[in-house]
C-alpha cells in the first residue's frame, strides 16, 4: 500500500485482510517521484509468474494525486514482470462508483433512459468523491453542474483538470446559501451530496424547489445528513419531490465493490488495474 499522507488507512488495511491478503506493507509520504522506483522494488522481487500476487494499492485523499500515481506505476510496469494495481484514495472510487449505480437503479422506475441527459447537480464537488462521482454520472451521458458553497472558482478548477483527463464537461455554479440554492435546483432531476461530514448542504426548503427531483443521493452518514430528511439507512425513501438514497445504503454497495475487486485481483491469473470506471461496473452490478 502506498499513500502521499502520514498514515496508512486503517480501513484498507482491514479491507484487504479481510480479503484474504496475509502480508500488507504500508509505505507513507509516498510522492509521484516514488512511485516508479516502489512499483519495481516491488515487481522485482517475484519471479515473473508469482507477480500476480503482489499488488500495489494506491490511497491518500486526492484523487488526481491517486490517478497520476496509478499512471506512473503503470509506466513502471513491463512484462513478463507486471503486478495488480488498484487506486481507490480514501474509498472515493468505490464510494462514487456506489452512489451512482444506485442513483441509476432509483431511476429505472420514473426514467427509463437513466443518467443519459438526466440534468445532475453535485454538492460537496470540490472533494474527493463528489468530484469522481460528477465523472462518473458525465461519462454515463447526464448534464451535471458542480456546485461550489464559496466561489465558482473553486469547482472551475476541477472542471478543468477532469476535462483534461476525461474528456467530460462539466458545469459550473456557486450557491453560498439556501436562497441562491433554491434558485439553482429548480432544474435538476439528481442532486447529489458528497459534503463534510454533519453539514446539511440540502435543506427541506430547497428540497421543496427541486420541483423536477427523481433521485437525491449523500454520503453523510454523520447527523445531520448532507439532505433533510434522508436518513443514513434510507433507500428510496419518498422527499417532496422524488426519493432519497442515504449513506449507510451507499456504503453498504461500496464496501461490497471494494472487498469483491481485492478478492478478484488476489484470485486472477493475470496482473489487473483497478479504478473507478472498473469499480463503477462492478457496482451496477451489485446495486441491480
Amino acid at each position: 500500500m502506498i499513500t502521499p499522507l502520514k498514515h496508512t488507512s486503517p480501513f484498507d488495511v482491514n479491507m484487504a485482510v479481510d480479503a484474504g491478503f496475509h502480508i500488507i506493507s504500508a509505505n507513507v509520504e509516498v510522492g509521484l517521484q516514488d512511485v516508479a522506483p516502489l512499483t519495481q522494488d516491488a515487481m522485482f522481487s517475484r519471479s515473473p509468474d508469482a507477480a500476480k500476487r503482489t499488488v500495489l494499492f494506491i490511497g491518500g485523499k486526492d484523487a488526481s494525486l491517486a490517478l497520476d500515481q496509478m499512471k506512473a506505476a503503470g509506466a513502471a510496469l513491463f512484462a513478463p514482470f507486471e503486478i495488480s494495481i488498484f487506486a481507490d484514495p480514501a474509498g472515493s472510487f468505490t464510494t462514487a462508483a456506489a452512489m451512482i449505480a444506485l442513483v441509476e437503479k432509483k431511476l429505472a422506475a420514473t426514467r427509463p433512459e437513466g443518467l443519459k441527459g438526466a440534468k445532475v447537480q453535485v454538492y460537496g464537488a470540490t472533494g474527493i468523491v463528489g468530484g469522481i462521482a460528477a465523472v462518473i454520472a458525465a461519462q454515463a451521458g447526464a448534464e451535471v453542474t458542480i456546485v461550489s458553497h464559496r466561489v465558482i472558482e473553486d469547482v472551475e478548477v476541477k472542471a478543468i483538470d477532469f476535462k483534461k483527463r476525461f474528456g467530460v464537461i462539466l458545469n459550473c455554479a456557486v450557491a453560498t446559501n439556501d436562497e441562491e440554492k433554491k434558485a439553482l435546483v429548480p432544474d435538476a432531476e439528481v442532486i447529489l451530496t458528497a459534503a463534510s461530514a454533519g453539514v446539511e448542504v440540502i435543506s427541506t426548503e430547497v428540497l421543496k424547489a427541486a420541483t423536477s427531483l427523481l433521485v437525491a443521493a449523500d454520503i453523510n452518514a454523520v447527523p445531520p445528513t448532507g439532505i433533510a430528511g434522508v436518513g443514513a439507512n434510507d433507500d428510496g425513501v419518498p422527499l417532496p419531490h422524488g426519493v432519497g438514497v442515504g449513506a449507510l445504503v451507499i456504503g453498504q454497495v461500496k464496501y461490497q465493490v471494494q472487498h469483491q475487486i481485492l478478492k478478484r485481483i488476489r484470485a486472477s491469473d493475470t496482473a489487473l488495474r483497478i479504478g473507478f470506471l472498473e469499480a463503477y461496473e462492478l457496482a451496477r452490478k451489485i446495486a441491480a
